[in-house]
């Protein structure tokens, strides 16, 4: 009797585990995000002195630098949580120098995280602006950097950031979405 009761119990507690879900992790998953249609809005503005297109579903922040000289502008994404920070210089003889440093801004601090960086150069000599847009693939901090130029008066650097680890699989439609704002921005561009 003592035999059957023990071998009860033990086909108790097998059948109990044995119906348990199995132990297989569920994958990660990320929330769908919902993104608008493209509309642009024209953003004039007297510093930096340029007007440009800018997307309809940002804002225009304005912002002080750390030296109180100058005032830089935000795009900000509310919906994203993510912003383009801006920042104008003009061009005193020192083009090489603001170059140089926007160059060390993209490659110095995401070379360690970035799978790669591609340089997508623009040109127009119509309007005298010439930039690139900088693509940084990988769980960079920045996913997109651009300057923009005259080379001779003024200068116009942005840096995309968002507001969240960096993670290239979470934020990649957001990030394509703010690329093509970029390329537009970049295109529409005009100095005043």
């Amino acid at each position: 009797m003592k035999k059957h009761f023990l071998f009860i119990i033990f086909i108790g507690i097998i059948t109990t585990f044995s119906a348990c879900d199995s132990s297989t992790p569920k994958p990660y998953g990320y929330f769908r995000i919902e993104l608008p249609q493209p509309e642009y809005k024209t953003f004039d503005s007297i510093y930096p002195p340029c007007v440009m297109q800018i997307s309809s579903s940002s804002k225009v922040v304005n912002r002080k630098s750390k030296d109180k000289q100058n005032d830089w502008i935000d795009i900000a994404y509310p919906q994203f949580n993510g912003r383009i920070h801006c920042s104008y210089s003009a061009i005193n003889n020192n083009f090489r120098q603001l170059s140089e440093d926007s160059r060390n801004l993209v490659y110095k601090p995401h070379h360690l995280r970035a799978d790669a960086i591609v340089e997508y150069p623009f040109e127009n000599p119509e309007t005298k602006v010439y930039g690139i847009l900088y693509e940084i693939t990988g769980n960079a901090a920045s996913p997109y950097q651009f300057i923009v130029t005259d080379s001779t008066k003024h200068f116009l650097r942005g840096a995309l950031y968002f507001e969240a680890s960096p993670n290239a699989d979470s934020i990649y439609p957001v990030a394509q979405f703010v690329k093509t704002d970029l390329q537009h921005l970049i295109e529409t561009l005009t100095w005043k």
